[in-house]
Parts: structure tokens; sequence; C-alpha cells
């Protein structure tokens, strides 16, 4: 169930006392053997292996590290959302609607978090499910947890091979002139510590695609885009909205007030939802996972009151 893991990150999960530089010490002076020859740290296991383990008592704890402190205590309501928000679980990999306004991993000020709380879906294993992908924290949908180190190690392949294929959808100030085509326009940071955001830059950039097509529009006030990120810029479908001539709605970082539309009292979130995500299972001899998401609440209140319709079914178009 390991296979596919790298050793420092197995050591790390087994021996979380052990510091990176000694077990570095370690493999350089052949302590650590991998079936019985030298090895390094970066090394993926086969299932079969034998790990050579020396005598680690003798060793000095490592101090204690900001990334390595206890985990706070599951909130109770918090998991049983959670649990509830499972829309397709098997033995290798379950998927969850996460909600808005939850990060997906802690930071400076964020005390609550989906990392914090895997614990809740166990659902009877012996390990935590694993992350293998991110969604900002005010953004909703679907996103894909990996129940086994082995799972783990093939999803993530996947979303570093291009092999995944994922369908948002946004609801934005504006209406975008043509109504679908295709965005390429670089992304760079900017900004300093913890004002950081993505801005559209032809000379330091990042190459990033992402394709939208509008489903649904009321006039010049407002639009229903589907978009397909080609690429996986951080931000880069609310940068490449703004880009556009129309900020997602609620996006206040990237739009300002051109992304709180007058005279339209609409909730004043973010309005960015992963809706569907296609996905090769981590079994080979598995079809692909499928998965969709509905709308969040604050996203319903907005299609309802603007009268949003799928009439010429453009809403999966680009999947």
């Amino acid at each position: 169930d390991e296979a596919e893991t790298r050793l420092d990150r197995w050591f790390r999960r087994r021996f979380p006392e052990l510091s990176h530089g000694r077990l570095e010490k370690l493999l350089r002076t052949g302590q650590v053997r991998l079936d019985g020859r030298r090895t390094k740290a970066g090394e993926r296991l086969v299932a079969g292996q034998t790990i050579r383990v020396p005598p680690l008592s003798q060793e000095e704890p490592a101090a204690p590290r900001p990334g390595n402190r206890a985990r706070p205590a599951v909130d109770p309501a918090l998991g049983d959302t959670l649990r509830d928000r499972v829309l397709m679980q098997d033995d290798h990999l379950l998927v969850l609607d996460k909600p808005a306004g939850l990060a997906v991993q802690g930071g400076a000020g964020t005390a609550r978090h989906l990392d914090g709380h895997l614990d809740a879906l166990r659902f009877g294993a012996a390990d935590r499910p694993r992350l293998v992908h991110r969604l900002d924290r005010d953004t909703s949908g679907v996103l894909v947890l990996a129940r086994t180190a082995v799972a783990a190690a093939a999803l993530t392949r996947s979303f570093r091979g291009k092999a995944v294929r994922k369908l948002y959808w946004a609801a934005v100030a504006g209406a975008p002139k043509p109504a679908s085509g295709r965005v390429d326009a670089p992304l760079a940071k900017t900004g300093g510590s913890g004002a950081e955001k993505m801005a559209v830059d032809a000379d330091a950039g990042r190459r990033a695609v992402t394709l939208y097509r509008t489903v649904d529009r009321i006039k010049r006030q407002a639009a229903w885009l589907a978009l397909a990120p080609v690429t996986g810029r951080t931000h880069q479908l609310r940068a490449h909205c703004t880009a556009l001539g129309t900020p997602i709605i609620g996006d206040g970082k990237y739009g300002g007030r051109d992304a709180f539309p007058a005279g339209l009292e609409l909730p004043r979130q973010l309005h960015l939802h992963a809706r569907r995500i296609m996905v090769p299972h981590p079994m080979p001899d598995r079809p692909p996972v499928d998965v969709t998401a509905p709308l969040p609440p604050h996203m319903v209140a907005t299609w309802d009151l603007l009268g949003f319709t799928d009439g010429d079914g453009d809403a999966d178009a680009l999947f």
C-alpha cells in the first residue's frame, strides 16, 4: 500500500522524530539501505522491497518545527458537514463537495481548514485521506482525496500530467465579447506578502490557458460562464475573467468594485464553483472517475434571482 511513495516521505510518516538532515546523513553513510543497496531520499518505493532502518534510539529528537504542530481537534459539527458532502467514495479515493469559505490547508490566521479535519473522513480506514490538489478557500465544489498512499501517488501523477479534466461555473459581472473563446494570457505573481495576486504579464508570466463559454446572460449586467482551465495556475480563472473585462461576482480582490454589479442585490460571496471533474482512477483496471457537484446556496440564490437557464445545453459543452 506504500508503493510509489518517496523514501523520505515513508520515513517522515513512520519516524517523524527523525529530521531530514539526519536521514540524509544515514543515506550518505549507507546506514539506510533499500534491498541491500545504497539509495537516495527521492527514490520511489516498489511493493516487496525491504528497507533497512538502523537503530535510531540514540538519536537526538528533532526540535519541534512549526509544520509539525499537533493537529487541532476536529470540530464535530464540521466533521458531520464534510461527511454529508461526500459525492463519491471507494477503497482508494473519495470526492468531496468542498463548502465555499473553507480553506483546504492552514496558514497565517487560518485555524479552521479541511486538512485539519481529514480524520473525520477516514470511514474506518487506518489512515486519514490525503490531499492531491487544491481549491481556493472561497471556491466551492469537487475536490478529490486519496485514501491510500498508492492512490495518492497515482492521482498526483494524473494532476501533474494534465490527465485531469475540470469544469467550473461562474457568475460574472458583465458579459464577455466574444461570448465564447479561449484566453491565452500568461500570469505572474504580483504584490507583496499577504497581498499576493496574479496578473497578466507577457514577459515574466507563465503560460495560462482557459476555455470559456457563455451559458446565459442578463443583457450586459451579468453572465453565467462555463470555464475549462487547460493549465492550472494560481487564481487562473479569477485573473482570466478579469482580463476579459468580466470579473467574477464577489471577487473584490481581482475585480474591485466592478465585481459587485450596481443595481443587483446579489450575495457578496465569490461566485466560482468547481462543477465537474474527470480523473483517471488510481487503479488502472477501473473506469475514470466523473463527478459533479451541485451549486452552493449563494449561487443558487443568484441563479434564481437572475433567472439563469441552460436553454441550449451549453453548461457542460466544454467538458
